[in-house]
């Protein structure tokens, strides 16, 4: 269901090396993009669904990320779950990715073909 673009996503290192998480919308861009009223997006920076960068003046400055994670909220919230259930379920499918991520580390460590040689420190004796 999440819409968030997995690493490799559209401004990817690009031109100007920026990433999905470079937060460089204005909050008015991010509510046109997101199909949302500005107040609607500081509502749910105040409750934590979206934590958008801040600029130096204190503006709010979204992401790709974040506004994929805004239509998410959206679109949760359209399927009729209520606020505190959208934050339990953005908070299991964060937990859920770091879970898998280590599982990926586990596995691989499991799989790798590296030797690893290891020699207990000498022990010097004294007269």
């Amino acid at each position: 269901m999440s819409t968030a673009y997995p690493s490799g996503g559209p401004l990817d290192g690009g031109v100007f090396g920026l990433d999905d998480d470079t937060p460089v919308y204005a909050m008015s861009v991010a509510a046109q993009l997101s199909g949302m009223h500005p107040q609607t997006l500081r509502q749910y920076d105040r409750l934590g669904l979206v934590s958008p960068g801040r600029s130096t003046g204190r503006n709010r400055l979204y992401s790709l990320r974040d506004i994929a994670r805004l239509r998410e909220v959206q679109q949760l919230s359209a399927d009729g779950v209520n606020l505190a259930g959208i934050q339990r379920i953005l908070d299991l499918q964060r937990q859920l990715f770091d879970v898998r991520r280590r599982l990926d580390q586990v596995q691989g460590e499991r799989n790798s073909t590296a030797l690893v040689v290891w020699r207990p420190p000498s022990e010097r004796r004294t007269r």
